[in-house]
Formats: structure tokens, C-alpha cells, sequence
């Protein structure tokens, strides 16, 4: 099996707009050849995701999902171009696979972009002492922390954690492959996750990454 490369793997993104999993996939699936590659996402209908990201998304729906017990719920809007998508089967699915995700990995924002500049300096403080209490030259440490950051941003941004259905892939990715798949612009708009007992929670995951409704 040829070895995908980093580089090659950003070649493809670079031309199709997909994101790093699925070009990585895709690339392993056509044994390394680029142009199959193309034609690979083109088929799943990944490659063109990238064009309809800057349409307008006025309609979805805001799904639901209760933990068995009753004691953690989430409500999420997800957004799409039409009503006719926001009604089919593929989207629903794609809703309550999106609501599940925050129900367990329990995001703290939607995009790297929405995070918060005090929870980015204080997620930075931390890991400069932690590579500090490790030993690491001073010099080496602005780098180092920038390294692990992207451990910190899949933890806590929907969009960059790993599908709890399939850890080969992003949230992120989803999305695109849904875009792909239903021929709209999709994204999400917000979401709240209620856990009984902890009401701080549930009002954080509203606050930093997902704006508050009107």
C-alpha cells in the first residue's frame, strides 16, 4: 500500500476543499494516484462541499436528544438552504448524530474560531508550564504549546472532535460529507447541553461558542 503523505494529503485538500480525513481516506482508497483521489471525493460529493459553504442557511430544524435516564439532554440548530432538505431522512440523521456528539463529547464551541480569547490564554498558560515542569528549553516553548493546542481544540470545538460514531473522521467532515451528499450549504448554528445538577454547564456551552437566541 503507497504511503500517504502529509504533503500529498494537503495537495488534495488544497483542491477540493475537503477536510484532512477524508482526503487522507479518499488517498488510500485510490493507492496514492491524486487524480483518483479527485474522483473518489467527487463521488461521495465531498469535493464540492467547500463552494456551497459561503451560501445562506435560513432554514433546518433544532433537534433534540435525552440520555437514557433523563438526566442529560441537548437541544442543537442545524441549518440548511431548504425546507425539502430540512425534511429528508439523511438530514434528521444527521441531527441526532450531531446532538448525541455534543451529548458526549460536551463541546464547549462551535469552530477554533469561536473559542474564546481568555479560554485560549488560559488553555496557553497551562501548557507552557506543563512543557516548563517537562524540562523543554524556553525557546522551544511558544512552539510547543501552539503543537498542543490541537489537541485542546479537539477536545473542547464541536466541528474539530472526533465522531463518536467513527473516530476516523471529524465532525467537521460530517458536515461536508452531508453537504456533499444533500447538495446544500449545512452548518450549526448553536446548541445548549443540560446535565441535571449543573446548571453552570449548561449555561457555559451557550455563552463562549454559540450565540444566544434573540
Amino acid at each position: 500500500m503507497a504511503e500517504i503523505s502529509a504533503q500529498l494529503v494537503k495537495q488534495l485538500r488544497d483542491r477540493t476543499g475537503a477536510g484532512m480525513m477524508e482526503c487522507k481516506k479518499a488517498l488510500t482508497e485510490a493507492g496514492g494516484d491524486l487524480d483518483k483521489a479527485v474522483d473518489v471525493l467527487r463521488k461521495l460529493g465531498i469535493a464540492s462541499a467547500t463552494k456551497k459553504a459561503a451560501r445562506t442557511t435560513r432554514q433546518g430544524v433544532i433537534g433534540s436528544y435525552i440520555h437514557q435516564g433523563s438526566q442529560l439532554g441537548v437541544l442543537i440548530e442545524v441549518n440548511c438552504e431548504s425546507d425539502f432538505v430540512a425534511r429528508t431522512g439523511d438530514f434528521q440523521t444527521l441531527v441526532r448524530d450531531l446532538a448525541m456528539q455534543v451529548a458526549a463529547a460536551d463541546p464547549q464551541f462551535l469552530r477554533k474560531e469561536d473559542v474564546s480569547a481568555s479560554a485560549l490564554d488560559h488553555e496557553k498558560e497551562i501548557q507552557r508550564d506543563r512543557a516548563r515542569a517537562e524540562g523543554k528549553p524556553e525557546k522551544m516553548l511558544d512552539k510547543i504549546v501552539e503543537g498542543r493546542l490541537n489537541k485542546f481544540y479537539e477536545e473542547v470545538c464541536l466541528y474539530e472532535q472526533p465522531f463518536i460514531k467513527d473516530n476516523t473522521t471529524t465532525v467537521g467532515d460530517l458536515v461536508k460529507a452531508a453537504i456533499g451528499k444533500l447538495g446544500e450549504n449545512i452548518s450549526v448554528a448553536r446548541f445548549v447541553r443540560f446535565k441535571v445538577g449543573d446548571s453552570q454547564a449548561a449555561a457555559s456551552t451557550v455563552e463562549p461558542g454559540v450565540q444566544q437566541p434573540a
